[in-house]
């Protein structure tokens, strides 16, 4: 049974881009979250799945081959629809699932527990997840545990998208320490696109920088001399 849509699925998916995740390589961080998850619930196959457009994508995996599987089979797809985990005790005696090509195929999945992975924002991006291939269920316990790495998942993304946040705001903090194109009379800055702006307006825009406006001592004595009263030239002597 193909997993209807999420209402916010325009918005879940703009979420997902901006952590720049997706078909990224391996890391040590992530996959030491589903060996744990692997071995808290004892299965043999444990996955971090992120629900693209129509796809589910796995950052991490351990016990199966496969980096991704269509979207329509997947059971992160209908786990995602939910805030709580969803669990599948046995997928052949489950309506949605039982003629699932993932059961009657490899990796022939019978239970599936998936805890959604959702961000500050709400949006459910995909799931942690442990999977075995005879029915089975979890322990308060393993429950517990598996929601805790759930947010570490969630937490390690955010880090990394602040980090990625930071250094591009940096580097266009750093474009500033170059030559720049400016107006030796106007002062005006030009820009990649050929447009001159104001050099206020070039630095606010590429950076977070904001203005407060003064004047400079030399600049107030020419200011206080420019606006003392001439003396007439028919003055006495």
């Amino acid at each position: 049974m193909k997993a209807p849509l999420p209402p916010n699925e325009k918005e879940r998916l703009a979420a997902l881009r901006e952590y720049q995740i997706l078909d990224t390589q391996p890391e040590q961080e992530y996959d030491d979250i589903t060996l744990l998850a692997a071995e808290i619930c004892q299965v043999p196959v444990a996955l971090i799945s992120l629900v693209d457009k129509s796809r589910q994508w796995f950052k991490s995996k351990l016990g199966v081959r496969q980096c991704q599987t269509p979207r329509d089979v997947a059971f992160c797809a209908h786990a995602i629809l939910q805030g709580e985990p969803l669990i599948v005790r046995d997928a052949l005696k489950d309506y949605r699932f039982s003629d699932n090509a993932l059961v009657k195929r490899s990796p022939y999945i019978r239970f599936y527990a998936g805890f959604p992975l959702i961000d500050p924002q709400g949006h459910s991006l995909g799931t942690l997840c442990a999977i075995d291939r005879r029915p089975r269920q979890l322990s308060a316990t393993q429950d517990r545990a598996m929601r805790a790495l759930s947010r570490v998942v969630i937490a390690r993304m955010e880090l990394q998208r602040t980090s990625a946040h930071l250094a591009s705001e940096l580097e266009k903090v750093r474009t500033l320490h170059g030559l720049l194109p400016i107006c030796a009379w106007c002062k005006r800055i030009r820009d990649d696109h050929g447009y001159w702006s104001q050099v206020e307006t070039y630095i606010s825009t590429h950076t977070d920088a904001d203005f407060t406006h003064g004047v400079c001592p030399e600049c107030k004595d020419k200011l206080i001399a420019q606006s003392r009263p001439k003396a007439s030239r028919y003055a006495a002597d």
